[in-house]
């Protein structure tokens, strides 16, 4: 698995350091049994306001649905296809109080 920054959206990680780079996660190389997983343990470590930029084989679209019912989430196609995706999810704030 390889994760970079990538300048560029601004955001916050759990740890409390504010960062103006997106965390790129490039799942191509997870075992596709546990790429969900490490996908939703990256995303639960952003504050609202922060973004992951996933790197896919493929639209990501049955996980994109997955992460909108954990938390509220903006979604911006930054390349796509045909060999891979770049997706940046950005995790919103949430509504409920």
């Amino acid at each position: 698995m390889e994760i970079t920054q990538v300048s560029g959206h601004t955001g916050g990680c759990a740890c409390g350091h504010d960062s103006a780079e997106d965390i790129v996660l490039d799942v191509r190389t997870i075992p596709h049994a546990i790429r969900h997983a490490a996908v939703f343990g990256a995303f639960d470590a952003i504050q609202p306001t922060g973004s992951i930029v996933l790197v896919a084989p493929h639209a990501p679209l049955p996980l994109l649905e997955q992460l909108s019912q954990r938390a509220p989430i903006e979604v911006e196609y930054l390349s796509q296809g045909p060999t891979e995706w770049h997706v940046r999810i950005t995790r919103l704030a949430s509504t409920t109080a």
